[in-house]
């Protein structure tokens, strides 16, 4: 195991990494630029150093100077947590070469899995369905529309180098694609670096449902359940659980079993994500694949009892899988809902300074944040604050565990989702377990939109 690691990232992720490595008694290196000084996982680490000012571009993506910490520090490994260079390539290869253990998979894979175009391609030959559409870059909206033709509206038009529903719009008629194409690709551009578009035939009503796997150096690969992340605003997340309370038995194990057959085609090691399309009639697609820890990973660790990270950390030191697939076993169900620093109408962030943060605590309801009372929200960075994770041995109990805790949850001095939250698991649509994808938009629309 490390005696030493480097965390290359920020917030709630780097606390929730620096207290496995304290449990297993490793040395933490925390990195952090002018805005976060004053943060918890600089406060908690062993050691901390400034590494740029307030934006991302001048600290926390800054690769040469995590690297120049890193080996200054003589930490011999990094973990990137979700985000940021969790997913760049380009960072795991220069850690590669300068013989940094990267806590993640291959500079190679990541890079095959982080084009949403070649993955389609990879998936396609490992067996695995996909969304009907193309495997090629399109270079403007004429060519957009001839393809579209041979799809079918409506289409869900989408960047390749994308992530967070960036670039992504669901497009109904050849008008629509042509004004929608341009204004997706220079945001593409902008954020990722890659204008690449393609086109995707849009699932009706479908739900979100990924399949978390751990794979070894030694050809060993298993899967943890899954988790259901249909509640969406702007195609990012906000509401995740599991088990799914859709699947039944036969399309869980199937899709548990797809995606190890996935995994094992790419070469995948550590731990990673098979994100799922599934319809209405249960046929589920892939949709793409996150090669990092993902945010919604305690609902796994609630009902399997596994510390994610450690896994993680114990794979990138070469250890074999200590469970085999049979072992891995549910017990009860979890809710994890994302608190952001937002308007709950607008969804706009809404930055300040936190004049109060009292999170609730109790039996099986867990707290990820790195903010306290009197710290500000900077708009620097994504404006998730905090993860509340209740459990039950129901979903029922886990529903009812969640409406108390954010009823007791206390934030003052900035505005945030919390009654957003409320409305969404105290409906009954998502209390008979109704959670599509387009679930805000159905029934919430009215109510986020005044």
């Amino acid at each position: 195991m490390f005696s030493k690691m480097l965390i290359a990232n920020r917030g709630e992720i780097a606390v929730r990494i620096i207290r496995t490595c304290k449990k297993l008694g490793i040395q933490t290196v925390a990195v952090y630029s002018e805005a976060d000084a004053d943060s918890l996982h600089v406060k908690w680490a062993d050691e901390a150093y400034l590494i740029g000012k307030p934006r991302v571009s001048e600290s926390y993506l800054n690769i040469e100077k995590i690297i120049e910490v890193a080996k200054k520090t003589k930490a011999e490994a990094i973990h990137p947590g979700y985000g940021l260079l969790s997913e760049n390539p380009a960072f795991a290869r220069r850690c590669e070469e300068e013989g940094i253990v990267f806590i993640g998979p291959s500079a190679d894979v990541i890079a095959k899995m982080g084009s949403k175009i070649e993955s389609r391609k990879t998936m396609a030959e490992a067996g695995v369905p996909i969304v009907p559409g193309i495997s090629f870059p399109l270079n403007d909206a004429d060519e957009a529309i001839k393809t579209a033709e041979t799809i079918g509206y409506p289409i869900m038009l989408k960047a390749s180098a994308g992530g967070g529903g960036i670039g992504m719009q669901i497009v109904k008629s050849e008008g629509e694609l042509r004004k929608a194409f341009e204004g997706n690709q220079k945001r593409a551009a902008s954020f990722f670096g890659d204008g690449a578009m393609y086109l995707e035939k849009y699932i009706e009503n479908p739900r979100h449902i990924e399949i978390q796997l751990l794979a070894d150096h030694h050809g060993h690969c298993i899967y943890l359940w899954e988790r259901e992340c249909s509640i969406q605003r702007r195609h990012q997340k906000v509401v995740e659980e599991a088990p799914s309370p859709f699947l039944d038995e036969q399309t869980r194990r199937k899709m548990g079993e797809t995606a190890i057959r996935a995994a094992k085609h790419i070469g995948y090691t550590n731990a990673g994500t098979i994100e799922f399309l599934v319809d209405e009639q249960k046929n589920f697609y892939f949709l793409e694949m996150n090669t990092r820890l993902q945010v919604e990973h305690p609902v796994t660790e609630e009902i399997t009892g596994l510390d994610l990270v450690e896994e993680q950390l114990r794979i990138a030191a070469g250890e074999r899988l200590r469970y085999t697939q049979d072992e891995i076993q549910q017990d009860g169900h979890a809710i994890e809902v994302r608190i952001y620093a937002e308007d709950p109408k607008t969804f706009f962030p809404s930055p300040g300074k936190i004049t109060l943060f009292q999170a609730p605590e109790g039996e099986n309801i867990r707290n990820e944040t790195a903010v306290t009372s009197g710290m500000t929200v900077t708009p620097f960075y994504d404006p998730m604050i905090a993860k509340l994770i209740t459990k039950g041995q129901t979903r029922q109990e886990a529903m009812t565990r969640m409406l108390q805790a954010l009823e007791h949850y206390q934030i003052e001095g900035i505005k945030t989702n919390i009654p957003m939250l409320k409305e969404v698991v105290s409906h009954p649509a998502f209390q008979a377990g109704q959670t599509t994808t387009n679930f805000v938009e159905l029934h919430l629309h009215k109510a986020t939109t005044k």
